[in-house]
């Protein structure tokens, strides 16, 4: 979502490359929601597969012990992982420390795979194979599996630790284990079955079941924090509705829960783990998914370099040529699996861009609707300050969606009470394509005139919003509101579906279940619900 808002911020609305680019961003959101549902599942099954190595007999238990682990991963999501989190790191740590240590005791007992760092070994297979050298790539793309999602969680880390952490840790244990693993079927070629639990012999297949799912745990909590961090900014961005964002952190604003995507990807999660049953199965769908997310990254990137950076073409197409050839031939062979499993995250991208394209155009209809019927603010005020209506004490909030206009829940307040407060807010909330804007260029304040002011908050699509705290802060401004005294007006829109030309009808009935389900905005701003005031207004789409 941050790399779309990027590539987004080069062109206006309606130029050739806009929406092609936001297409692309909306494709690569969906296919990360179809990662996020795979990489639990794979990860927690396959660790959970290794006591098979060991005891067959436990086959069956497989598939139950694996929905058992990811229950409670997704159980505790709502409790927030602050408490636990302490111990990711170290558990991570000893994960690669083993990976790497059991990597160079393979290396040393069969030094002959070595040879496997010299490229030409590769050119070779790929000659002398052919057809199936492509099909081979299907295969070795699972090495770098999760590549695609390695700056996902970038907002919680930041990103030189990332880095960091890449290219002194994980790089190097995997790239070992990985070397270890081939000395290992050098040496004893039955362990193809299952080379990385054969790695040391039987007796450490337990402790690396139990290493292994502490690890799966952790990379599964990897993404979905990931989901719920991509929902966030979806959401800014006007990609998906509003929905209930809980805060699972006092000190950590980036630590968030959003109940719905938790059991949705839960219950597709389950799905995934007992229609494929076993990792082996899993891994076609998650080639795809890997292989597309960096594909629409690439391309995503070449519209950052070429038009957000202003770098010429030569430029922009030498630095992703390289990466887009490989990731086309990657996509290219994972394609080969669809029908044997990749359908399955082709089916939830197709279904979140559905959802992402449904509800921006439905927002755009909703505009243009509510424009086609706006009274400008300047003449409206003037003439209803010259009327005689009653002044009640407090400070009335309005919230403006409509671009100039009078707000329509202003208009239902006076259409049913017939009465102004004596200080009037009009609020605009601004969603930015940035991360965060800074606190200094937040709020802006504009006086009207007749006590009547225009409030604009502008928020960044990973910022932390609480409208009623930062309408306190307008006091740097010159506007004093008193929180207790304040009233919030809402309109709560009633979406009718008709035919026309706006969008199939089946679209527009999608579009007004969205906007029936979501999130108030009440909930959303975080306003206090016993200052809050809805009103209703019905608009046809």
């Amino acid at each position: 979502m941050a790399l779309t808002a990027l590539a987004l911020k080069s062109f206006t609305k309606g130029s050739r490359f806009y929406y092609p680019v936001m297409l692309i961003g909306m494709i690569g959101a969906g296919l990360f929601f179809g990662d996020g549902v795979i990489t639990p599942a794979i990860t927690v099954l396959s660790s959970i597969e290794g006591i098979e190595v060991a005891t067959p007999a436990f086959k069956p238990y497989v598939v139950p012990v694996t929905l058992t682990v990811l229950g409670l991963l997704y159980w505790v999501q709502r409790h927030g992982t602050a408490g636990i989190g302490r111990w990711f790191g170290p558990i991570v740590l000893v994960w690669f420390a083993s990976l790497a240590g059991m990597g160079i005791a393979n290396i040393l007992a069969n030094t002959e795979i070595l040879a496997a760092l010299n490229p030409l070994y590769a050119f070779t297979f790929l000659r002398a194979n052919g057809w199936f050298a492509f099909i081979a790539l299907g295969a070795v793309v699972l090495a770098l599996t999760g590549a695609e999602a390695l700056y996902a969680d970038m907002g919680h880390f930041g990103r030189k630790p990332i880095r960091l952490a890449w290219f002194l840790a994980v790089f190097p244990a995997l790239a070992l284990n990985y070397l270890g693993q081939g000395a290992t079927l050098l040496s004893n070629p039955a362990a193809a079955v299952n080379p990385f639990f054969h790695q040391l012999g039987a007796w450490s297949i337990y402790p690396l079941v139990a290493l292994s799912t502490l690890a799966a745990v952790i990379a599964s909590q990897a993404t979905i924090s990931g989901a719920f961090s991509v929902t966030q900014q979806a959401i800014a961005l006007g990609f998906l509705p509003r929905m209930k964002i809980l805060y699972t952190s006092s000190h950590e604003k980036g630590q968030i829960y959003i109940p719905l995507v938790n059991w949705l990807q839960f219950g597709a999660v389950v799905f995934a783990v007992v229609v494929f049953g076993s990792s082996t199965n899993l891994a076609s769908a998650y080639g795809i998914a890997a292989t597309a997310t960096m594909l629409m990254t690439t391309l995503l990137t070449f519209f950052v370099v070429r038009y957000g950076w202003n770098y010429p073409w030569l430029v922009a197409v030498g630095a992703t040529s390289l990466f887009l050839a490989i990731d086309v031939a990657l996509f290219a062979s994972t394609s080969l699996k669809i029908v044997s499993g990749g359908w399955f995250t082709l089916f939830i991208s197709v279904i979140m861009v559905t959802i992402m394209l449904t509800w921006r155009k439905g927002r755009e209809l909703v505009f243009d609707n509510l424009k086609s019927h706006l009274i400008p603010l300047p003449e409206f005020l003037k003439s209803l300050l010259d009327t005689s209506l009653r002044r009640v004490s407090g400070t009335a909030v309005f919230f403006r969606t409509e671009g100039d206009g009078v707000p329509h829940a202003m208009l239902r307040n006076l259409l049913h009470n017939k009465i102004l407060h004596e200080r009037i807010v009009f609020l605009t909330v601004i969603s930015t394509d940035i991360p965060t804007v800074p606190r200094a260029e937040r709020i802006r304040v504009e006086l009207l005139g007749n006590n009547c002011y225009q409030v604009n908050l502008t928020y960044g699509f990973v910022d932390f919003t609480d409208v009623p705290a930062d309408l306190v802060m307008c006091s740097e401004h010159g506007l004093h509101i008193d929180p207790v005294e304040t009233s919030y007006f809402l309109a709560r829109e009633n979406i009718i579906a008709t035919p026309g030309a706006g969008m199939a009808l089946w679209r527009e009935s999608l579009y007004a279940s969205m906007v029936k389900n979501a999130c108030v905005a009440a909930d959303h701003f975080r306003l206090p619900s016993d200052r809050v005031i809805e009103l209703g207004t019905q608009v046809e789409i």
